[in-house]
């Protein structure tokens, strides 16, 4: 198990990611970032620093999906996590959901529907870190860090510095 991803790796694909932002939409003035918790959450506020750092202010928020998730009976419970709504809403803006790996494509779904609980963003963009491949549903990202062709049997780990005190990518099992 070694680390596909690093410090400096996962700085310049979130440099490279911001940029694209920026380019997709024409400017930042109607874009909004929403974190999907937990490392989402973490890579939104991340990328909008970026922006920042390039002359835009961007509003962050985070967008807890739990109940909208098709395996709740299969999993364990968890505990409910805030949706905090950036400043000036979602109505009508180029909103950005951001997550850590993209693998199946049900957490998006579930992101999709309790998105639209919140309003009607004039456009839905994905911005992940990790896009691993072997989607059950027909949604892809955007913009992606780094694709990662893994197995089903593998699994992707993302370790951030806010909570995990390292930034990496690794594959776990096989």
């Amino acid at each position: 198990m070694s680390a596909i991803l690093e410090s400096a790796d996962i700085d310049r694909a979130l440099k490279r990611i911001s940029h694209e932002i920026i380019e997709k939409n024409q400017g930042l003035e109607s874009v909004v970032l929403m974190g999907i918790p937990t490392r989402g959450a973490y890579l939104a506020n991340r990328i909008s620093l970026i922006l920042e750092e390039l002359g835009a202010k961007v509003p962050v928020g985070t967008l807890d999906i739990t109940m909208h998730r098709d395996d709740l009976r299969l999993r364990p419970p968890r505990p409910l996590l805030p949706t905090l709504m950036p400043p000036g809403g979602i109505e009508g803006k180029h909103v950005v959901l951001v997550d850590d790996v993209l693998f199946s494509g049900r957490t998006i779904r579930a992101a999709l529907d309790a998105l639209g609980e919140l309003g009607r963003p004039r456009t839905v963009q994905l911005a992940v870190l990790v896009d691993r491949g072997h989607r059950e549903l027909p949604i892809r990202a955007d913009y992606v860090g780094k694709n990662l062709p893994t197995s089903s049997k593998e699994s992707v780990r993302v370790q951030l510095s806010e909570i995990d005190e390292i930034d990496s990518v690794e594959i776990v099992g096989a």
